[in-house]
């Protein structure tokens, strides 16, 4: 339980020290520790490292949606200022 914790604090130090870059890991690994958790002793971590790096994933797929979808309102309208 102590190591659990403690690698705990240590994710939540790193992930509030580099905020910038971490969208989705939160949720990912919250979603994925409590999954790994369920499954058996041990997993936890394992889970939530697993969830970061799927919810960074799919934040940086849907970042990339929306900028492209952004560029595509932006076209027409510089068209029509033109």
């Amino acid at each position: 339980m102590r190591k659990v914790l403690s690698v705990g604090a240590v994710a939540l130090t790193m992930a509030f020290s580099a905020q910038a870059y971490a969208a989705g890991c939160l949720k990912g690994a919250a979603a994925g520790g409590i999954a790994g958790h369920f499954v058996g002793k041990g997993h936890a971590v394992l889970g939530a490292a697993g969830g970061c790096l799927v919810g960074r994933h799919m934040a940086n797929k849907k970042a990339k949606e929306d900028a492209a979808q952004q560029r595509a309102q932006q076209a027409p309208q510089q068209l029509q200022q033109d």
